[in-house]
């Protein structure tokens, strides 16, 4: 009986030697995987923050105006008076887009003619019309340039 418990008692410490060991191999990994995530995301945010001056206005939008569009609406004797901006994602296309002007007035006057009043009164109605400008601009343009439509004036009657 004396030689079981001699047995046990050391077969108790090599248990607890294990635990402690397996703990401290998590405790290091644990350790060495936030150690890798910090460094990882403090060198990418530092790689961003040195761009030259001329990168930083490169990468700013830039808004294109245009002329006020009237339109007739698709109820008769329903007129539409709305001016507008289209924000291009860089300075860079701004020739291009300007370019294309003919073509995306087109593009948006066959699409707001073909509207009701009533899908145009509520906000919603003039969210989905700023959507489906973007897409129909960029479609015109040939290119996913233009990533905003900012009414300047908007007057239904």
């Amino acid at each position: 009986m004396e030689e079981e418990r001699e047995e046990e008692q050391e077969e108790q410490p090599k248990k607890k030697k294990g635990k402690m060991l397996v703990l401290l191999v998590l405790v290091v990994v644990f350790l060495a995987a936030a150690a890798g995530g910090y460094f990882f995301f403090m060198k990418k945010g530092n790689t961003a923050s040195r761009q030259t001056p001329e990168e930083e206005t490169a990468d700013k939008t830039v808004l294109v105006p245009f002329e006020p569009f009237i339109l007739n609406l698709m109820e008769h004797g329903r007129f539409l008076k709305f001016s507008m901006q289209l924000e291009l994602v860089s300075e860079k296309y701004r020739e291009m887009v300007e370019s294309k002007v003919p073509l995306i007035r087109d593009a948006i006057i066959t699409l707001v003619s073909s509207k009701s009043v009533e899908s145009l009164s509520s906000p919603e109605g003039k969210m989905q019309l700023k959507d489906e400008i973007i897409l129909r601009a960029n479609q015109a343009v040939g290119r996913d340039v233009i990533v905003g439509v900012y009414f300047t004036e908007f007057v239904m009657q």
